[in-house]
């Protein structure tokens, strides 16, 4: 029971006063802010600041039990010698709404953000009641990026649907990428990443890179991108795509190895996710041989591939075991979610194909990468640039910190 002279927060015997500093950041201001604050006694209900270029926009709002006039008129006084301009509302609303807690996190990104795109994002938003509760830059390469904390009048799974689907038509419709995520623990709790390979960690098919060795390019193509819109069973496509390769000697496998090309971003992107402590791994519906490099190179936990019949140093066009499906793909992350005891909620699925749903959708964030539509569509967030370490920022890490630990690791520059 509070004794009798005892004010609790938020009681009608304290008044909210509101203090708005703004001008050139510098050192000393704060403790000058916070030296009058303590001589009059008062309680911090909350306080936020935010430098950009520069510029210093710190926000206190504090509950004081007497003369809230002349806590006013010492503030200003005492901003005054620092050379800062300063608002005191007395009566302030004590309720932050920030404080209280965002609904959702968006992450929009851009090569540039116009002021046009990012005005549709803000009008879309007002037009379903939802609050903008802050906004910070999380990127400025090799895109720009900004994270948006937002509420919805009312969190339910309807307003959850109608927000994800509103954004959805302003992203195709304004060429930004707009990633929706739930706010919360789970959404920072990630701990294990499998990417898909082919147009996702490394650029182009590996199997087309096989049949042009052996003159089949084209017949190969054709079944590869009908197989990634969902048009023919992958099982059967990667079948007929691989019998093309009969023939063709074992070393065509290592020359590919050789020559894969990484994904821009993917070395950052898999150096700072192990440097988080994240288990990173493949599943692929390529191939062992290729992919073992692959995982050797960029020191991956885990693979899982297909393994091509080798008789004689020549490929017989046949496949060895169980394929590596659209089922295998998802199977394959509960395996290693399994193994490493990571709850699926806690996984994060990047493919680009439609051999990747059911992958994309076991885990608790799917992310289509320059993805075909019937991916985009069952996917938490479509990514439309071909910068793989754009996965970074939505997953709350921001170019700055990857900078500042490639620094620390005497890592050179990531941006030309």
């Amino acid at each position: 029971m509070l004794g009798e002279n005892v004010v609790a927060r938020g009681t009608p015997t304290t008044t909210p006063v509101l203090i708005t500093v703004t001008g050139p950041d510098k050192p000393g201001v704060s403790s000058v802010l916070f030296a009058v604050l303590t001589r009059h006694g008062v309680d911090i209900l909350d306080v936020e600041q935010v430098v950009i270029r520069g510029q210093l926009v710190l926000g206190v709002l504090v509950g004081t039990a007497h003369d809230p006039e002349g806590l006013q008129e010492a503030i200003e006084q005492a901003m005054a010698t620092v050379t800062m301009r300063v608002e005191v509302e007395v009566g302030a609303d004590p309720v932050s709404p920030s404080r209280v807690g965002s609904s959702h996190v968006l992450i929009v990104l851009g090569q540039p953000v116009t002021a046009r795109g990012f005005t549709e994002v803000a009008r879309r938003l007002a037009a379903l009641s939802v609050n903008i509760d802050a906004i910070r830059r999380v990127a400025d390469y090799p895109v720009t990026g900004l994270e948006l904390r937002v509420s919805v009048s009312q969190d339910t799974q309807t307003a959850d649907a109608e927000l994800r689907s509103a954004l959805a038509e302003v992203s195709s419709r304004i060429g930004l990428d707009i990633a929706v995520e739930r706010e919360g623990l789970t959404r920072r709790a990630k701990r294990l990443v499998v990417f898909d390979v082919d147009s996702t960690l490394v650029q182009g098919e590996v199997i087309e890179m096989l049949a042009a060795r052996v003159g089949a390019e084209v017949q190969v193509r054709e079944i590869t991108e009908a197989a990634m819109r969902g048009e023919v069973d992958f099982t059967q496509a990667l079948e007929r795509r691989v019998a093309l390769l009969a023939g063709a000697p074992e070393s065509v496998l290592d020359e590919v190895a050789d020559s894969l090309t990484l994904t821009p971003g993917a070395r950052t992107t898999i150096r700072t996710l192990k440097r988080l402590g994240f288990r990173c791994g493949v599943v692929s519906g390529g191939f062992t041989r290729v992919i073992d490099r692959l995982v050797d190179d960029l020191g991956l936990d885990f693979s899982a591939a297909n393994e091509l019949e080798i008789v004689d140093g020549t490929l017989t066009g046949r496949v060895l075991g169980g394929i590596v499906d659209r089922p295998g793909k998802a199977a394959a992350l509960r395996q290693f979610a399994a193994m490493f005891g990571v709850p699926l909620a806690q996984c994060v699925a990047i493919g680009d194909g439609a051999n990747d749903i059911d992958m994309l959708s076991t885990a608790g964030l799917g992310v289509a990468f320059n993805a075909k539509p019937a991916l985009r569509e069952v996917a938490d967030t479509a990514l439309s640039h071909p910068y793989l370490d754009v996965v970074l920022f939505i997953l709350g890490v921001t170019r700055a910190e990857v900078e500042a630990a490639d620094a620390a690791d005497g890592l050179g520059p990531t941006r030309p």
